[in-house]
């Protein structure tokens, strides 16, 4: 009983501050005039809770269950977090090319290193080595090409200039009745502007502008600190749950847990679209995407050692990871993320798990 407790606690605090860091990265591109795709990419794609419960999964002799989540998780990116997004909140977006090819090269090179049939440690370090020239190169191109800090950062600065909200509706105008001039009818006056049709005013995007630079960095390094003890908690309380109940730890890996942290990234992906920052979800899909299969992957393996790869890995599940990241590259590439392109995604990936569970035994990969 107390393990499933601590897991699920561990997963709630996963939520709650994911939750808070989504407001916080606004303030931090906002305030220090820096690339919201980039800091989404950094704060967002660089999974701490993710990474923080392979780690400890490897390192407790659960290889099994640490290499089912990083090739679980990245899969429900596109099949359930991108999927999920598509559905609730489609949007226009503007990815780079050169983004999209890098975001279906990476599990490539995974599929590479695995062929071998072990994960090593030289793998790892050349792993780690090529997320961080991701990075650097996203930042190069975000500099380079002046995109904009954040989408709607204007309206924002016009709506604190004027003290002035619009109740979370998009296409509103925002007001604020100000006292007369010296002359004036005696009526008080008012200063207006009409907001831009696919604007959903967020009050928490104010209040997190609010806070001066350092002050918002503050905070979301802290709301990275609480994604880190979640996922630390939901990792002992994973080890407790498969040595009471005698679960395979590679299916508990790839599915509950899988699925838990999957809400996490349905957060940060689904909610900024919803609230008017939608560069926050696509760069949490496409860093925590190239993230998961280069650098977590390498940390978890310097942290706990090689992991070898089963033949299931090799045969259906890196494969499937492929395909379905190339689909979404396509989808992405378009411009437009659409309800229909979230029902194709999730619609492959229920019949991904079905097949998995029912003609390779598990999901994503066996003992």
């Amino acid at each position: 009983m107390e393990s499933i407790l601590l897991f699920v606690v561990g997963i709630g605090v996963l939520v709650y501050s994911a939750e808070k860091l989504i407001g916080y990265l606004v303030g931090v591109a906002s305030r220090w005039t820096i690339s919201l795709f980039l800091v989404a990419v950094v704060f967002t794609g660089i999974e701490f809770d993710d990474l923080a419960f392979g780690v400890v999964l490897n390192m407790e002799d659960l290889s099994e269950v640490a290499l089912g989540t990083v090739i679980g998780t990245t899969i429900a990116m596109t099949g359930i977090v991108l999927a999920l997004a598509a559905i609730i909140a489609p949007c226009r977006v503007d990815v780079p090319k050169d983004y999209l090819v890098l975001f279906v090269a990476a599990p490539l090179l995974m599929l590479a290193f695995a062929l071998t049939g072990f994960l090593t440690v030289s793998a790892a370090v050349v792993l780690v080595l090529l997320f961080v020239g991701f990075v650097g190169w996203i930042g190069y191109r975000e500099y380079a090409s002046r995109r904009p800090v954040f989408r709607n950062a204007e309206v924002y600065e016009q709506l604190e200039k004027v003290g002035a909200g619009a109740g979370g509706r998009p296409g509103g105008t925002a007001t604020l009745d100000t006292p007369p001039s010296g002359g004036g009818s005696g009526r008080g006056g008012s200063r207006h502007f009409d907001l831009p049709p696919d604007l959903r005013v967020d009050q928490g995007f104010l209040r997190a502008r609010a806070h001066s630079p350092g002050v918002a960095l503050t905070l979301a390094v802290l709301a990275l600190a609480g994604l880190v003890i979640g996922a630390v908690a939901a990792g002992e309380g994973t080890g407790g749950i498969i040595d009471t109940f005698d679960i395979d730890g590679t299916v508990f890996g790839v599915t509950v847990a899988t699925l838990a942290l999957t809400l996490e990234d349905i957060f940060l992906t689904v909610e900024p679209s919803r609230r008017g920052a939608p560069e926050i979800g696509i760069a949490n899909v496409i860093g925590s995407v190239v993230f998961s299969v280069t650098g977590k992957l390498g940390i978890i393996l310097l942290a706990g050692g090689a992991i070898l790869v089963d033949a299931d890995v090799l045969a259906w599940h890196l494969p499937v990871l492929i395909v379905m990241t190339a689909i979404s590259a396509g989808f992405l590439a378009t411009g437009h993320l659409r309800r229909w392109h979230g029902f194709v995604l999730l619609g492959l990936y229920v019949a991904y798990f079905v097949i998995s569970l029912t003609v390779f035994g598990g999901v994503p990969v066996g003992d």
